[in-house]
């Protein structure tokens, strides 16, 4: 299959890609920078520059191409931007892929909304509408759901490690009995690289977590005691006390981990799977948490 992936110099995208490689399709990938693919490590047949905003660039991005795998996603922004990179942007690319007579679209969606859910913070309402006109394009599709993904060198686990080995007092946020369900990066990839040609898995929306479901409490106990820490306090943090720094936090450059719209979110409650849809379709064997934990230490 010859496949075009957006997306592919995030956190997910390198894995994503390279597995879909592994996999035996020819991948062609997005880029804004010149090179970019090459040093994420990305191991493509080729790079297309453009962004998901330019309709134009997209229709020239899907030309022979038989599936699409969009992952473009923004964490924090103000709702305009959103609006433009993750609603616009993907049906920019749905109308280019429809008219280049792509096969099907594989998306990457998230866990933790619903239609009660989906306008508490403008990610969720991002994501659902992506969902939506995904679903009503009439393109064969495949949308994943996944919960937090784990792995060693990106996205948020990292900044737990360096937390956890760092601060003199565990800090968690609330409670800490919200429940999550980490997958890892690799198990993602798996699932993304076996939709592009499995014909039972057309049309339909797969939730994606690991083996094992945790509180946030169990959660640090085990990256504690993993990382060989054993004696240290923990601290719970109200969720409303925290809104005061993550107000500063958000308005810095980069990728933060506090900021309003993600106390709303842990607030929303848990991060786990409903059905073993998923595993029952694809038959993946998947990381558990403390191995995934382990190599991330």
């Amino acid at each position: 299959m010859r496949v075009f992936l957006t997306g592919a110099t995030g956190f997910v995208g390198p894995a994503v890609a390279n597995a879909i490689v592994d996999a035996g399709h020819e991948v062609r990938v997005l880029e804004r920078k010149p090179g970019a693919w090459s040093e994420a490590g990305i191991r493509c047949q080729a790079a297309v520059q453009g962004d998901v905003t330019d309709s134009e660039a997209m229709r020239r991005a899907v030309r022979d191409t038989d599936v699409v795998v969009h992952l473009v996603g923004i964490r924090q922004g103000k709702p305009a931007e959103f609006e433009r990179v993750m609603i616009g942007g993907t049906r920019n690319l749905l109308a280019a892929a429809k008219e280049a007579g792509v096969r099907r679209v594989v998306l990457m969606s998230a866990l933790g909304f619903n239609e009660e859910t989906k306008d508490l913070v403008p990610y969720y309402n991002a994501k659902w509408t992506m969902e939506r006109d995904t679903k009503a394009s009439g393109l064969e599709h495949v949308i994943f759901r996944p919960s937090f993904i784990f792995g060693r060198d990106g996205g948020i686990l990292p900044t737990f490690k360096k937390l956890a080995k760092l601060a003199p007092v565990t800090g968690i946020i609330g409670s800490g009995e919200q429940r999550i369900q980490p997958i890892w990066i690799e198990d993602i990839s798996a699932y993304f690289a076996a939709a592009i040609d499995k014909a039972e898995a057309g049309d339909r929306t797969f939730e994606l977590g690991g083996p094992d479901v945790v509180s946030w409490n169990e959660f640090w106990q085990r990256l504690r005691a993993q990382l060989g820490i054993r004696r240290r306090p923990t601290m719970h943090l109200p969720t409303g006390l925290m809104k005061i720094p993550a107000l500063l936090t958000e308005r810095l450059p980069g990728n933060i981990p506090l900021t309003r719209d993600l106390l709303k979110m842990l607030e929303g409650g848990d991060n786990v799977v409903s059905n073993d849809d998923a595993l029952r379709t694809f038959g993946l064997r998947l990381v558990p948490l403390d191995e995934q934990l382990r190599r991330a230490a």
